[in-house]
């Protein structure tokens, strides 16, 4: 059995189990391998858990692949997480030049034997280089984002104002924001993470060989530090499903902040726009907090999806708040991984969040969750609309206090229910998944 025979059998769904034994003792030392570009930053546990959940779905979804994870940077306690939960999986690390010469010799292997290309980011010159090769590459739950600039638009707009705006830009703005088409159309397929960066690439008429949504990843996060998360809860005295978690953010994140770099003039400017906006961005939150507080009786956790929301947690949800209701809120003082995240996450009886990946992390682990989206973030936020949930989408600048609380009673009052849906929208969500797993088993039979 050749390769190609071999991965058409796993794309059409066979299991080895059925083949003949003679078949089986034939097909076993034939791997797929795909080498995977991922891990941006560990400041944030989006990013962070965008990168397991991504290689459980390959091996999950293509048995036996060999991944290779190379990443842009890995935090030790990032490493070791990934380590636990897939042994087999190898790491290379190292850069690409301009003429194909890896950096290291582990990655010049790898970079040699993988058959498939795989990112969700679009770093133009590691697809550059590898789209030399001949080989084939595609784009994962990827973001193809038109419009958001901090620059021409520092007041943002609502995911409706963004829909609007990408229906009315001229053909052409593809090229000027991601690079020469002809290089995308060699993709065997690309995957928007949202509708809204889909449409955008239908009215460019961009044509790989597969272009449909896509969820990221990060939903399909599986990872559970159960054992530091329930010491954490024991320390605070958190029962289970007896409180709910709340995330804030900023509206510009200050990067130099997280990378401990000095602050330049724009650094100034972000803080500036910061400094205007994040009391009243996290009005309607802190109010949520004292009716969830005052009329359950049950706890909050005010805690961070980057490493700068330590701070913003206390000092915009908590030190503002009344005294009777100050004492039932926990501060998460320091940071944490995706799998201990997921695990806090799923004892809570919802999550709310200003950030987007805390949500899905939250779907992930079968929580149910409200994200109040900030004008100035991207159209990612569409992605809770894509998947059946726009229902617990808010725009912070036009949800008011009662209506974030309206939703969370619902939660609140009937929670099998609520789970009950998390579960139906993450069952959409699996199914998406598998079908892009199979594109790459699709790309290497070719």
């Amino acid at each position: 059995m050749n390769r190609r025979d071999f991965v058409g059998t796993l794309v059409g769904g066979a299991a080895l189990g059925a083949m003949a034994p003679s078949l089986r003792a034939a097909a076993a030392p034939i791997r797929p391998r795909i080498l995977l570009r991922e891990a941006l930053q560990y400041e944030n546990i989006g990013d962070v858990g965008r990168v397991p959940g991504t290689i459980r779905l390959l091996y999950r979804h293509l048995p036996g692949a060999e991944v290779t994870l190379w990443p842009w940077s890995l935090h030790e306690r990032e490493r070791e997480m990934l380590g636990k939960a897939f042994p087999q999986l190898r790491i290379v690390e190292g850069v690409v030049d301009a003429s194909g010469r890896a950096s290291t010799p582990a990655l010049a292997e790898a970079w040699t034997q993988a058959e498939f290309f795989l990112s969700p980011t679009k770093n133009a010159r590691s697809y550059t280089e590898w789209a030399a090769t001949g080989r084939p590459f595609g784009l994962f739950g990827a973001s193809f984002d038109p419009i958001t600039d901090r620059r021409s638009r520092p007041a943002g707009l609502t995911l409706r104002e963004l829909r609007a705006e990408i229906e009315r830009l001229p053909r052409g703005e593809f090229e000027k924001k991601f690079g020469p088409r002809a290089f995308y159309e060699r993709a065997a397929f690309i995957y928007p993470r949202d509708t809204l960066g889909l449409r955008f690439l239908q009215r460019e008429e961009l044509k790989p060989r597969v272009l449909e949504f896509g969820p990221e990843g990060c939903f399909a996060l599986d990872l559970r530090d159960e054992a530091r998360a329930a010491d954490w809860r024991k320390r605070h005295g958190l029962a289970e499903e007896d409180y709910i978690c709340v995330v804030p953010r900023l509206r510009y994140t200050p990067y130099y902040r997280m990378k401990h770099l000095p602050r330049s003039a724009g650094d100034y400017e972000i803080d500036a726009l910061n400094n205007a906006s994040a009391a009243q961005d996290h009005t309607a939150l802190r109010e949520v907090i004292v009716r969830w507080v005052r009329q359950t009786g049950a706890r909050v956790v005010a805690c961070p999806e980057m490493t700068y929301q330590i701070a913003t947690a206390k000092e915009q949800l908590i030190d503002p708040l009344p005294d009777d209701v100050k004492k039932r809120v926990v501060w998460r003082d320091t940071f944490w991984l995706p799998d201990e995240a997921a695990a806090l996450y799923a004892k809570a009886r919802a999550v709310i969040s200003a950030e987007c990946h805390s949500p899905i992390i939250a779907l992930a682990a079968g929580t149910p969750i409200l994200h109040v989206r900030n004008p100035v973030d991207t159209i990612k936020g569409q992605m809770f609309a894509d998947i059946g949930l726009g229902d617990w989408l808010f725009e912070s600048t036009e949800a008011t206090a009662d209506q974030l609380w309206a939703t969370l009673r619902a939660i609140h009052d009937d929670l099998p229910r609520a789970r009950a849906r998390v579960r139906e929208s993450m069952a959409r969500v699996a199914t998406l998944q598998e079908g892009m797993v199979r594109a790459v088993g699709r790309a290497l039979a070719k």
